[in-house]
């Protein structure tokens, strides 16, 4: 068989095509593992209006470049940013940061149930990936009425997640019925289980079930919310969520600047805990990494 000089041109330009889209690939595989990405901190001042009926305001400022000058000085890429319980559903500032950050940062909004379908979009441009249900002190929501299950089609339609602040018992109840409407779901601070049951409580060992949907993520941050000995906590809980969801499946936050906890924490000392709580530096790196397509970075 003989080759003329155009069939070996275009040969050579075929294993020249797939030799770029095997560099791409690589390049791009490797962008990704070099990712570190904090899924929860908030931003705010004290000239933001604050929501009527919050259980909690603070008294000082955490604006958007001191909390980029934790990601840098702790060699974190990128951020999320939650909505504040205290500022309700008025999103302003938060896009505003996410406009300033230009594409560092990703935002979790607050919103009514019967908010537009064409805000939420503005959100989505803005880079918000999802909302936020903190249920805490909250009655459960009625998922199953009309502003609901519109609200969650909206969010399905977008790509977003659900993000949600409950104890262990509500969520084991509430997330299986969120993911009956097509969304992914993301449970806050280690799904907050009884501070007396820890581990053993039987809303949280339900919660781990959840891991097989491959459509649920556990956030691993602020173990102080689980009470005064939250990082032995975190060291029992850390090995079952990573045998039942996977390292891909779990997402650290940072919950700077650890409303109400101010006088123990700080952004570091939560850092350098997670360096002790997963001690592998390959699993670890997954872990930090893990948020990419979650968050759409």
């Amino acid at each position: 068989m003989t080759f003329s000089r155009r069939d070996l041109t275009r040969r050579r330009f075929g294993v020249g095509l797939a030799s770029l889209a095997a560099a791409v690939a690589i390049t791009a595989r490797s962008e990704a593992a070099l990712r570190t990405i904090d899924t929860h901190a908030h931003v705010f001042h004290r000239g933001l209006k604050l929501a009527p009926g919050r259980r909690y305001a603070p008294d000082y400022d955490a604006p958007l470049a001191l909390y980029l000058k934790q990601l840098d000085q702790s060699g974190m890429t990128n951020g999320v940013l939650v909505q504040p319980s205290f500022l309700g559903t008025d999103n302003s500032y938060l896009v505003e940061c996410l406009t300033q950050a230009k594409g560092r940062l990703r935002g979790i909004a607050v919103v009514d149930p019967s908010v537009s379908a064409d805000e939420l979009r503005t959100f989505d441009r803005a880079g918000v990936a999802g909302i936020r249900l903190n249920l805490v002190g909250q009655p459960l929501p009625d998922l199953a009425a009309a502003e609901w299950r519109a609200l969650l089609g909206h969010v399905k339609a977008l790509g977003w997640q659900v993000e949600i602040q409950r104890n262990a018992s509500d969520l084991a109840v509430l997330a299986p019925r969120l993911l009956d409407h097509g969304v992914s779901v993301v449970l806050d601070h280690y799904a907050l289980p009884d501070q007396k049951l820890g581990v053993a409580d039987p809303g949280f060992q339900s919660l781990l079930k959840l891991g097989a949907t491959g459509n649920v993520w556990v956030k691993i941050s602020a173990p102080y919310r689980n009470g005064m000995a939250g990082e032995d906590f975190a060291r029992q809980a850390y090995p079952l969520l990573r045998n039942a969801y996977g390292p891909d499946r779990l997402l650290w936050g940072s919950d700077w600047p650890h409303t109400q906890f101010e006088a123990t924490q700080t952004y570091a000392k939560n850092r350098e805990f997670l360096d002790r709580l997963i001690a592998d530096k390959d699993e670890r790196a997954q872990v930090l990494a893990s948020p990419r397509p979650l968050f759409r970075f």
